[in-house]
């Protein structure tokens, strides 16, 4: 195997995760996540391929950001898979919010296999620019 097959192999290996507790049968997977900030707020990028926003469950309780979404098997009932590289499951994130973020206004869309949050910052937060006066 080469090193870079090797290190593919391993990358994989580590998005499964087994932590959380789960009522459904099937692997649980810990999916890519880019977190943005600028000067307005945190944007939350993750990646759920397969999963429909039906299942997908966006959760805030006591500052924990808890992502959940199920992918089922994207083949029809007729067709007999050849070749399956992707695997139905589970995908589990959470995150600990700082007091800095408005929870109340969190923006949340899922588009073509993407999740993306808005985390907006409570104006204490936001930096400002201090007008300095002379006499």
């Amino acid at each position: 195997m080469t090193k870079t097959k090797e290190l593919q192999v391993q990358n994989e290996e580590k998005r499964d995760v087994a932590s959380a507790e789960q009522t459904r049968p099937g692997p649980v997977y810990r999916p890519p996540v880019d977190i943005c900030e600028d000067a307005g707020g945190f944007t939350v990028l993750a990646d759920l391929p397969g999963v429909r926003p039906e299942n997908l469950h966006v959760d805030l309780r006591e500052g924990t950001l808890t992502i959940r979404g199920h992918c089922e098997a994207l083949h029809g009932e007729k067709e007999h898979p050849i070749l399956r590289e992707f695997e139905s499951g589970t995908y589990f994130r959470q995150f600990a919010l700082t007091d800095a973020v408005e929870q109340g206004q969190i923006d949340a869309k899922l588009v073509n296999g993407v999740l993306r949050l808005r985390l907006p910052k409570i104006e204490a937060a936001k930096p400002r620019r201090i007008r300095v006066n002379s006499t």
